[in-house]
Formats: C-alpha cells, sequence, structure tokens
C-alpha cells in the first residue's frame, strides 16, 4: 500500500511505498513546540521509500534531547508540518500524520507506542494498548 501525503494548501506533497513500520504518539517538548499542540502523532517508514512528489519543503534543524540532529521539513507556503528525519533513526522517515491524505492520519486506529512519557501533559491519559516509554527507545 502506498501512503500519500499533502500540506495545507497542496505546493507539497509526498509519498512512500512501505506500510509503517510503526505509529507513535511522541510528546517530547521539541514535538510540542514543532506543532503548536501536546504531541505528535506519527508514522515511520523506511526512508528509501519515501519520496518528495511536488514542491520543495522547508526545513529547520534541531538539536534534539539525544543531542543529535532533528530536521524538520515543512511547507514554505502554508507552514504545514509534514515530516522529520532524526540523525538517531538515519534510516527511517518520521511522517507526521496529519500531512497524511486519505484518512490516513487516524493511523488505521493502532498507536503502537507513545515516547516521553514523562512530559505527557497532565490532561492526556495513556493509549490503551501502547508501549509507554519515558524517552525515546
Amino acid at each position: 500500500m502506498t501512503l500519500h501525503g499533502s500540506c495545507m494548501c497542496g505546493a507539497t506533497a509526498y509519498t512512500s511505498s512501505s506500510e509503517p513500520l510503526v505509529t507513535a504518539l511522541c510528546h517530547c517538548v521539541d514535538c510540542q513546540k514543532w506543532t503548536g499542540g501536546a504531541f505528535t502523532s506519527n508514522v515511520v517508514v523506511p526512508r528509501d521509500t519515501f519520496k518528495v512528489t511536488k514542491g520543495i519543503p522547508k526545513f529547520c534543524d534541531i538539536a534534539g534531547a539525544s543531542g543529535k540532529n532533528n530536521r524538520h521539513f515543512f511547507c514554505g507556503n502554508c507552514g504545514s508540518s509534514l515530516f522529520t528525519e532524526l540523525d538517531i533513526m538515519g534510516d527511517k522517515t518520521v511522517i507526521k500524520a496529519g500531512s497524511l491524505d486519505n484518512g490516513e492520519a487516524n493511523l488505521r486506529n493502532k498507536v503502537d507506542v507513545e515516547f516521553y512519557v514523562k512530559d505527557r501533559i497532565s490532561y492526556l491519559g495513556a493509549v490503551d494498548g501502547a508501549k509507554q516509554e519515558p524517552h525515546f527507545g
């Protein structure tokens, strides 16, 4: 199955020819700042199956909690968060689920793991059935 995604204005689009390796929520402060929300909702795919098919996204490099670089990609026109490439996961692309098309943002009703639960906002509970990790990994 191919995953398709795009930004809000349609200027940037991508595909991945892989099924998700893992679906994850991340509650780290970096992800909170990146989204302006309480967490990111993510689909992890092999980097070699991921391709930008329209536009050229802009990016912002930030040192993550690991001390390694997190490169966040976004649409330079509308600002939509699209995907992240983490040095700590050099062969993976982390797609921001909200950018997925065709209703895939629901992660097919399955969250495999929640990262940085130590930073989870107090009014949010754990997702039933998801592995709970205080940090990454």
